[in-house]
Order: C-alpha cells, then structure tokens, then sequence
C-alpha cells in the first residue's frame, strides 16, 4: 500500500513527472509515490520532519535522489529545532498520551531516549523538553546526572 504525500499541487505535478508517472497522473496525488525511490525513503523523510520536493525545486542545501542516474526526488532536511519538535510528536504518538502525563520511569526513558538522539545538543533543547514532559530543567539535568552515573560517566 503506498501513501499519498501532502504537497502543493505544484510539488506533486514535479514529483509526478520525476517518478515516470503519465501526464494524467500527475493530477492524481497517489501518483507521486509511484516511483519506488520516493516508496523507499518517504517513511524515513517523514519520521525526521523533512520534505519532499521535485528535484527542479531543490535549494542547495536540499539532498536531490537519483535512481539509475536521473534525479527523482529532493529531501529539504528540517531545522533542528523543528527535529525535536517532530521527535516530541512521534514519541507522544508511540506512547499514545501526551509526555507529561507519563510516569517518572517513563520520562526518564524518554530523557534517555532524547539523548541518544541529540536532542540536547539543540538550542533550548532542555528547556522544550522540560516544557514536553511538563518537569523543569532542573529535573531533566537530574534524570540525565542520573543517567551518567548509572554509566559510571
């Protein structure tokens, strides 16, 4: 089952065109997963937050795919700060509630989870995190001292 992807109408007659569709499928949102390509990476583009363009719209910090040497599809990769958003989203999503209402042995898995992934490495990421799991920041430093010590860092 292939999943249509939310673009302008514009985007999704370039990504049409990219993927081989006929001309009549390019009015037919369906028609820009068709290419296997745009199959292959949509779920990985979409858990990260990016976008997917026509390879004729890409900026120079787009990531432009090609398959069997014809560009097929552009990747415009989100700010960082929109990643951990999107990651905060996911991570409700997954545990089905919003993350402060989880339990402390939740929301200091999720802390280790965020860690892992960078999240604190972004501007104010503490503090939207904090804000997320409805804790402070002094809490998150105390689950991520914790977190050190189990390690013996």
């Amino acid at each position: 089952m292939t999943e249509s992807v939310d673009h302008p109408p514009a985007a999704a007659d370039t990504l049409a065109a990219a993927a081989g569709a006929p001309p009549a499928a390019a009015d037919n949102p369906s028609a820009t997963v068709d290419h296997p390509l745009v199959s292959a990476v949509k779920p990985l583009v979409d858990a990260m937050g990016a976008e997917l363009l026509g390879p004729d719209q890409a900026q120079p910090d787009d990531v432009v795919l090609a398959w069997e040497g014809r560009d097929v599809i552009a990747v415009r990769l989100p700010q960082l700060s929109d990643s951990l958003d999107h990651i905060l989203a996911a991570m409700e999503r997954r545990h089905g509630m919003p993350l402060a209402d989880l339990d402390r042995k939740a929301k200091q898995s999720v802390v280790r989870t965020l860690e892992a992934r960078g999240a604190f490495s972004v501007r104010h990421g503490v503090e939207t995190v904090a804000s997320a799991l409805g804790v402070s920041r002094f809490t998150v430093y105390n689950y991520l001292n914790r977190e050190h010590a189990a390690k013996g860092e």
